[in-house]
């Protein structure tokens, strides 16, 4: 463990341009840090848990900053922050869920610092793992929460493969449930890689919550018309309305005819490592009208294969809840 009375050495980047800053992510690989407002970063470096050799920070990059309008949709920046979202018109009238989702993250003080990067970016906040622990994510062979007396009231209900953590980012389900592109650059190239791709849980890396590699940068979120001014449903559930992570959250887009459903993507954030979209709903909601018995019909189903830890069984039906009242609405 380093010790914590020292601040480990490390050096300091500040790119001004994306083509530097992508030559910085191919020097240093898994040895770089890449900060953008921060948020995240900080507070692993400041507790010690992590290190690094170098910060590259890309708040500079005025690039990476800003909304608009492209001939399929809309275009974020991957460093715009929550508060610019939340109060973005074209984001209000289009695409009003992610304006929803970014305007609960946390606190007006961090969505005014944090970015849509870094939101959907960052790491679980598992606290045996921000502890310095070694459980299975750290390189360790054990889960602390997910033993008899570990504490998980906030952990995962599903695909807990090793690890039960559970994705902490508000924005990422409104992301998912928007079908949202994400542009990856690297000195090799741009990728592009779907929301729902973006996210990846540990039975496919225990280590990473995200497809991004050493030598990446997020560099924009794309969002498509075909979703754009869909009827939208977004809800928050934390123990307090401001500062505190989601216990459950839900996003969901639907596209109706007279208010038959035809189709709709419904997703529910920290109840597994990464965004759980639920399909099977999503089928049994097609073709039928959108209201409250058509809701009451299919919301149990919403939670199957859930499984509970000692402590969050209560996220079990205030899941399903959620989901009812996003088709009901």
């Amino acid at each position: 463990m380093p010790s914590h009375d020292v601040m480990p050495n490390m050096e300091l980047f500040q790119p001004t341009q994306v083509e530097d800053a992508l030559s910085l992510a191919d020097r240093f690989a898994e040895r770089g840090w890449l900060v953008g407002g921060g948020q995240d970063t900080y507070g692993w470096l400041k507790d010690r848990t992590k290190t690094t050799e170098a910060l590259i920070d890309l708040s500079a990059i005025s690039s990476l900053r800003g909304i608009k309008e492209t001939e399929d949709g809309l275009e974020i920046g991957a460093l715009t922050t929550l508060s610019e979202i939340g109060g973005d018109l074209k984001i209000q009238r289009s695409y009003s869920l992610l304006s929803k989702a970014a305007e609960v993250v946390a606190s007006p003080q961090i969505r005014n610092i944090g970015t849509i990067g870094g939101n959907i970016s960052q790491d679980v906040r598992c606290w045996y793992y921000r502890r310095g622990l070694s459980c299975y994510r750290a390189g360790g062979n054990l889960c602390y929460a997910d033993t008899p007396e570990g504490m998980n009231r906030e952990h995962a209900l599903f695909e807990t493969s090793r690890c039960v953590a559970a994705s902490a980012s508000d924005t990422a389900p409104a992301l998912v449930a928007l079908n949202a592109t994400m542009v990856i650059k690297s000195t090799q190239g741009e990728r592009m890689l779907s929301a729902e791709d973006y996210f990846v849980g540990p039975s496919i890396d225990i280590q990473n919550t995200t497809a991004l590699r050493p030598g990446e940068v997020l560099t924009a979120v794309r969002l498509p018309t075909d979703w754009a001014n869909a009827s939208f449903y977004y809800e928050k559930v934390s123990d307090r309305n401001v500062w505190d992570f989601s216990l459950v959250n839900v996003a969901a887009a639907f596209k109706l005819d007279n208010e038959i459903i035809q189709d709709s993507r419904i997703v529910c954030g920290a109840v597994q490592c990464t965004p759980r979209r639920i399909v099977n709903v999503e089928n049994a909601i097609r073709g039928q009208v959108k209201s409250q018995k058509t809701a009451d019909l299919v919301s149990d189903s919403a939670t199957a294969g859930a499984k509970a830890l000692a402590h969050n069984g209560f996220k079990v039906p205030l899941m399903r809840n959620l989901v009812k009242r996003a088709i009901a609405a």
